[in-house]
């Protein structure tokens, strides 16, 4: 059981359960210190939640320290200036609209 994060906007994840979304990752508050929460998308009974879930939602100080939580998952971001995004087959493949 691997868990990875994929990032959709700013302070806003899809955490996937091997190929599965499971949970979403936000980031809430305007300004520091921010909070972020995980949050089940199913509304399982306790025994039928993946670990480490013990409630439906969790929430820590940092991003950082929930994927700590998670043991350190994959995380992809939507970072425009990542080696993917300057690499320019892969700009003429993905073109911004």
């Amino acid at each position: 059981m691997s868990y990875r994060l994929i990032q959709l906007a700013p302070g806003a994840y899809d955490l996937y359960l091997d190929d599965i979304i499971v949970a979403s990752v936000v980031r809430s508050g305007l300004r520091q210190p921010y909070t972020w929460t995980a949050e089940l998308l199913e509304d399982l009974p306790r025994s039928k939640r993946p670990l480490p879930f013990q409630e439906i939602e969790h929430s820590f100080p940092s991003l950082e320290e929930l994927c700590a939580w998670l043991g350190q998952p994959p995380v992809t971001t939507n970072n425009r200036h990542t080696a993917s995004w300057l690499n320019p087959s892969w700009q003429k493949a993905h073109p911004v609209k």
